[in-house]
């Protein structure tokens, strides 16, 4: 089968076509930037490449033969939808590595047609949103009754350009929670607590993470939450640009950040990822008390997004798959994680 790593220029993309390389996998790679594609191509032992945007016309030419896309040009908020509606007119399989809800809602909302064109269609194939996925399937598996669930991780090394950017969309957008099975926008920082990480307490925040969406579908707790470990003066800091979320999300405001975004922002070093890891919590409980609490730890998560998702790639490669839209748990397990290199349970 043929398949293809589009945006495989940028930050993730180069990450994921090196390791596809190493595991003798030969990805077509394609993207917008010719020089800096065929250089690649030529970098890794004379991959195909295809040049091309995300004009309907351009998109159908450059998936022609193409079985799968694993789609690493953010951000999804405006790449997604014409790359999906090119898949299901390929009938090519669509990964992504997003984790902005409404990306995942839209997914989720091309189920039927997904089913129709015999394609699986799945959206955070990577850190966003692999881990907690897998982990909110396990809770549930474990604690069948449960009716509320939290996520939350600290994640070490620092952001893409592309993670950075969605980071900037996200506070225009404000907070989001699962509510009585309902998306619910809350205040940016909506909640703060802390979990304990080898001993030591870890403060954290609400954010609008992707599994506020998908580990509804997963799993059908209604109440879901997900946080991020952040130092208390962060919190402090994103409460007080409530007063001023409406101006986030206006689009001068919004191209501004995000040219200060490309002006500072390189992603992690090969060295700074080896060196930081990742630690996931889970909280899961039922309506009369009962709770089940889980962690992982795994490697940084720009690591972890490309195994995790040349893993799911491998899968649909191999063939075999119900097609429709997926989670990573509902295609892969709920155990899929701790199959990944250096992921393990904590406790």
């Amino acid at each position: 089968m043929t398949w293809m790593i589009y945006g495989a220029n940028g930050y993730t993309g180069r990450l994921m076509a090196k390791a596809a390389v190493a595991r003798g996998m030969k990805p077509i790679l394609a993207g917008r930037r010719r020089e800096e594609l065929e250089a690649m191509g030529r970098e890794l032992g004379g991959l195909e490449v295809r040049v091309f945007g995300l004009e309907p016309a351009a998109l159908d030419l450059g998936l022609r033969g193409v079985t799968l896309v694993l789609h690493c040009a953010g951000p999804f908020s405006e790449t997604c939808a014409p790359m999906l509606e090119a898949c299901l007119r390929a009938k090519a399989h669509y990964l992504d590595i997003t984790g902005e809800i409404d990306v995942f809602a839209h997914c989720h909302q091309q189920d039927a047609r997904a089913k129709a064109a015999g394609i699986v269609v799945l959206p955070g194939s990577g850190f966003d949103v692999v881990p907690t996925d897998c982990l909110a399937a396990q809770l549930k598996r474990d604690l069948p009754d449960a009716t509320s669930l939290v996520l939350a991780f600290e994640a070490g090394g620092g952001p893409s350009p592309g993670t950075a950017k969605t980071s900037v969309e996200g506070l225009g957008k404000g907070g989001r929670a699962r509510i009585g099975g309902q998306m619910t926008t809350v205040p940016l920082a909506w909640k703060h607590r802390t979990f304990d990480r080898d001993g030591e307490p870890r403060t954290a925040m609400t954010i609008p993470w992707g599994d506020v969406y998908t580990a509804y579908v997963s799993t059908g707790i209604p109440d879901i939450e997900v946080y991020m470990a952040v130092p208390p003066a962060v919190i402090g800091r994103v409460r007080r640009l409530r007063l001023v979320r409406p101006l986030l999300g206006l689009g001068p405001v919004q191209r501004f950040m995000k040219a200060r975004v490309e002006k500072s922002v390189r992603g992690p070093s090969e060295s700074k990822r080896g060196k930081t890891d990742t630690l996931v919590w889970g909280e899961a409980r039922t309506a009369d008390g009962r709770e089940l609490k889980r962690q992982l730890r795994t490697p940084n998560g720009y690591d972890l997004t490309v195994t995790a998702a040349l893993g799911i790639t491998q899968r649909l490669l191999d063939g075999g798959s119900e097609p429709g839209f997926k989670t990573p748990s509902m295609l892969m397990g709920a155990d899929y994680v701790l199959g990944l290199p250096g992921v393990t349970l904590v406790g």
